[in-house]
């Protein structure tokens, strides 16, 4: 009889972790009922710098607004790595009706943040515990990952200057595959993420006499059917590029034509080059429309997260961690970029490392861990943390490893 590969995982857990399971179970799940909004996490914060101080961590906060990181050194020697955990919830109503749900309404952890928190403190636990590394471990617990970028917050606020990293690494559950597999991929791994508000100013009027007003509807229309076009034939065809149109409001009656219609987009690459590319077409077909329409628009485009490119030699280091310990069995084959977009990417501009995934169960519902993230249904699947802390620890022993 062959093991599963979940329960061939659960035997690679190292002891110090598993003894401390049911306990990191109980936070994780104390995490997820006490759910904060971006820049709001002054409870997690709280709970993550106390607990980091009582295992002997030298703890800094205030980076990013809630921001924690906590250092801790052994030996002499001069390496340093960063593990990043992000620590915000959504504004979604949970829906899940489990005992530990959301106690906040309106809020859930429905993106697995309560999970890569309680990951990185039992890793820092036992981290704190060994003494068989040698050099600095600088443990990031960013605020606002979700849409405000708290990451770049904290690099404004000299991140890697006060804390210096030689790599810097995450990760994130994904529902979907396996439990417990970790997905690694070099280069462009997520995608660019800007928004786009676009704002037609015509001249409004009667329903009945559209020709002596200047119809922003119509104009509207015409444009969402002309950024199709940037897609099909301005980018690539090898090259990744989306231009979604999510939200288009104006007018409140049949028979009145509104004098202007806003309209708001997403737009995703993964490569520097066609993000430029989407900004410059957007901006000049939409005021090509316009002006062809007897209209005016107005384009206010908001840079929000760099594509994630992880470093080849970092993301390279981290999969053989990976498949050294667990075996190649262990790990998701033929991993493919994703376009998703995640503001480690300001970290990841400023320092070399690698973003990496662990699967958090296929299927479609929260008991298997399938649900999809930002779904009021989703919850994080337990049975991950033991492996994906265990990881954590046996990276920065590789890492960080003393000199023969």
């Amino acid at each position: 009889m062959h093991p599963t590969p979940e329960f061939a995982l659960a035997d690679k857990v190292l002891p110090a972790i598993r003894d401390a399971a049911d306990d990191m179970v109980r936070l994780r799940r104390d995490l997820h009922a006490h759910p904060e909004l971006a820049f709001e996490e002054f409870r997690t914060a709280d709970l993550v710098a106390d607990r980091l101080a009582q295992w002997g961590y030298a703890v800094h906060r205030g980076l990013g607004g809630t921001g924690v990181v906590g250092t801790l050194k052994r030996g002499t020697g001069r390496r340093s790595i960063g593990i990043r955990a992000d620590m915000d919830a959504l504004p979604i109503q949970e829906a899940t009706g489990l005992p530990y749900a959301s106690r906040n309404e309106g809020k859930m952890h429905a993106c697995g943040h309560d999970g890569h928190t309680a990951i990185l403190l039992s890793a820092a636990r036992v981290m704190a515990q060994s003494a068989d590394f040698d050099g600095t471990v600088h443990l990031i617990f960013q605020p606002a990952e979700e849409g405000l970028g708290g990451g770049r917050h904290m690099v404004e606020d000299g991140l890697f200057k006060k804390f210096p990293c030689d790599m810097i690494f995450a990760l994130h559950n994904m529902p979907g595959f396996p439990v417990g597999k970790f997905g690694f991929l070099g280069g462009s791994f997520m995608a660019s993420s800007d928004s786009v508000t676009v704002t037609v100013q015509g001249q409004g009027g009667h329903g009945s006499a559209p020709h002596q007003a200047a119809d922003p509807v119509v104009a509207a229309a015409y444009i969402v059917v002309a950024l199709q076009t940037i897609v099909a034939r301005n980018n690539d065809p090898r090259e990744m590029a989306v231009v979604s149109v999510g939200s288009i409001h104006g007018g409140n009656a049949p028979n009145v034509i509104p004098d202007s219609v806003q309209m708001r987009l997403t737009v995703r690459a993964y490569r520097p080059e066609v993000r430029q590319m989407l900004r410059e077409r957007i901006t000049a077909l939409v005021q090509a429309q316009a002006v062809a329409l007897g209209v005016r628009a107005e384009v206010d485009y908001h840079w929000r997260y760099p594509a994630l490119i992880n470093d080849h030699a970092a993301t390279e280091l981290a999969r053989s961690v990976a498949a050294d310990w667990l075996g190649e069995d262990a790990l998701i084959q033929n991993m493919q970029p994703l376009t998703g977009s995640e503001d480690f990417s300001f970290m990841l501009e400023q320092t070399p490392g690698c973003y990496l995934i662990v699967g958090n169960g296929e299927g479609g519902h929260h008991s298997t861990g399938g649900c999809m993230v930002h779904n009021p249904g989703y919850d994080f699947n337990d049975a991950i943390l033991p492996i994906a802390s265990s990881y954590w620890v046996q990276l920065v022993r590789r890492l960080l490893a003393p000199a023969a």
